[in-house]
């Protein structure tokens, strides 16, 4: 049986949720509690931005597990980590977080291997699937973005993967050519993690974009989590540099080291070890539960969480890492 649509791709419907948003240069920085205890609902679907481990954002996802929010939908367009985190959530006899997942890059971690939770959850048949390819769950963003209820494409046309989601095959009106209609996307409340910020949302961030240009736009609210404030002065000096505006933005929250364990192009390598830990404990469930109590859900935010991974030593050696400076490690 084909998946349905997990959300409503009417632009119009859409609208009345950006019609709301203030326009003026307002001061939204706030801590990742309160954005997620504002911001997070029960049932909502969600996206985070970044790929792969790059430039994730951690701190947006442990509060969600912290705060028990429930039945929400999920864009997986290549989400390694983050994917992983909110798995959690779905650990037996602690409730259900994920209900509903849009996947295109899900369970694996890349060359660390597959998150065994993730795959007990998405084997479980508690959460509905439905499969995109990278490039299409992308594209349903754009649409979002530019305001259209769907884009054509070519993509996904002669696959499997096309009969195990709910994009339609139509007809060219121009060339009677087949093609694939790649519905538009609006999650209720995406997170994306930045380099810098101003306090009204202006963001600036560093390495591959992927997709976060026009998941800014579709998502209805934004979290905004960045390694560093900047004055907005800053910000005007430079405004081309400035990829998400601040109208897009509902919540601005300073987080240091943000993506860790995942990386940050120019700032700091990911943490491979901590990934390894995770994915060991992962596969007893009652080990794992036991690691969620000390590194998440016992800790009350994303200080202690790198606290409890070693601090500010062990970011440091990342960042030399990433800058190249440890050339032993």
């Amino acid at each position: 049986m084909t998946p349905p649509l997990f959300a409503d791709p009417d632009p119009d419907q859409a609208r009345a949720a950006f019609a709301a948003k203030p326009r003026g240069l307002v001061d939204k920085v706030t801590t990742v509690a309160e954005a997620v205890g504002r911001l997070v609902r029960d049932g909502d679907y969600l996206a985070t931005g970044g790929f792969g481990t790059n430039r994730i954002p951690t701190a947006v996802c442990h509060e969600i597990l912290r705060q028990r929010r429930r039945d929400l939908g999920f864009s997986g367009h290549t989400t390694t980590h983050d994917f992983q985190i909110l798995c959690a959530g779905n650990l037996t006899g602690r409730g259900q977080l994920l209900a509903r997942v849009d996947a295109a890059y899900v369970v694996g971690l890349e060359a660390r291997g597959l998150s065994p939770h993730a795959r007990r959850v998405l084997e479980s048949g508690t959460v509905q699937v439905a499969e995109w390819s990278n490039y299409t769950l992308a594209l349903r963003y754009t649409a979002a973005a530019m305001g259209v209820p769907f884009l054509p494409a070519r993509s996904l046309l002669g696959t499997d993967t096309l009969t195990h989601g709910p994009a339609k095959v139509v007809d060219c009106p121009f060339t009677g050519a087949k093609l694939a209609a790649v519905p538009a996307l609006y999650p209720d409340v995406a997170a994306i993690h930045v380099h810098e910020a101003d306090r009204f949302g202006n963001c600036r961030f560093a390495g591959t974009s992927v997709a976060d240009f026009d998941l800014a736009r579709a998502a209805k609210r934004l979290i905004i989590t960045c390694e560093r404030l900047v004055p907005d002065a800053e910000m005007r000096r430079d405004p081309h540099r400035t990829p998400i505006p601040f109208f897009c933005v509902d919540a601005v929250c300073e987080v240091p080291f943000g993506s860790y364990p995942g990386n940050m192009p120019g700032e700091y390598f990911s943490d491979e070890e901590h990934l390894r830990t995770w994915l060991d404990a992962e596969r007893d469930p009652a080990a794992f539960a036991r690691f969620l109590d000390e590194y998440v859900l016992g800790v009350a935010d994303f200080a202690g969480y790198l606290e409890k991974c070693g601090g500010l030593p062990r970011v440091q050696q990342l960042r030399r890492r990433e800058l190249l400076l440890d050339r032993g490690g």
